[in-house]
């Protein structure tokens, strides 16, 4: 699991890294003549509704979702890890106001909480960070709170599984159009603009949808198989 996760992450990585320096075609230029097409070998995934390539944009898109990824863990897990110490260390009241403060946050459904934020701050990839890092944070500082001597094994097993998250919500959020706006590529904004060709034109969700599906597929792989390497327990409780 851990060789096919990796895989499919640095797939993702090197795509976000330099894929749009090795595309052909801008993937914010417009053929509007061209719109709708679908897939042929000048444009391996087709074009979307303006025309532009739908291979561009998802390469272009692969930089949004990772970037979002890694900002929200390693603020997260900052922030976490600190107020979940303080917690830990101090107790008494202190560890009794955070722990309520906790609690209320991971009762609220987190999208739901993250949608509320960023239509009060307003839609932006910034705005999108913060308001998943607002809700992120609990789940590390119970974390170290609650498995102090563990949290140093598991931080990089939950990052993995706190990535796949980030990427989803940011994709949700996009395709609901309170995150990236429009024309920055992102893969929810693409998904958002291809429901309405889901029968004349359904290479413009089916593309942007396997790009989410197996990038969160690989991260989940490399979270449970790191899991499976540093935790021994896990191969004697199956």
């Amino acid at each position: 699991m851990i060789r096919v996760g990796l895989v499919i992450v640095l797939v993702a990585v090197l795509a976000a890294l330099v894929g749009p320096a090795l595309s052909p075609y801008n993937p914010a230029a417009q053929e509007l003549a061209r719109r709708l097409e679908p897939p042929t070998l000048s444009h391996p995934f087709g074009l979307d509704e303006l025309g532009r390539d739908i291979l561009a944009r998802l390469l272009a898109g692969a930089r949004i979702s990772l970037l979002v990824g890694l900002a929200v863990v390693s603020v997260s897990s900052v922030v976490g890890m600190l107020v979940g110490s303080i917690a830990g260390y101090f107790g008494g009241r202190v560890d009794d106001v955070i722990s309520r403060v906790v609690d209320v946050l991971m009762a609220f459904p987190g999208i739901l909480l993250a949608i509320a934020l960023v239509a009060v701050l307003g839609p932006s990839l910034t705005n999108v960070v913060l308001a998943l890092s607002v809700i992120g944070w609990v789940g590390y500082a119970r974390l170290v709170r609650g498995q102090a001597l563990r949290t140093r094994e598991l931080d990089f097993v939950q990052a993995t599984l706190g990535m796949a998250g980030a990427i989803i919500a940011e994709a949700s959020l996009s395709f609901l159009g309170l995150g990236v706006q429009p024309p920055t590529p992102s893969w929810g904004t693409m998904l958002d603009a291809g429901r309405a060709h889901l029968f004349d034109a359904p290479h413009l969700t089916i593309f942007p949808g396997l790009a989410i599906a197996l990038l969160v597929l690989g991260l989940n792989l490399l979270g449970d198989g790191l899991r499976d390497r540093i935790d021994p327990r896990s191969h004697t409780n199956r």
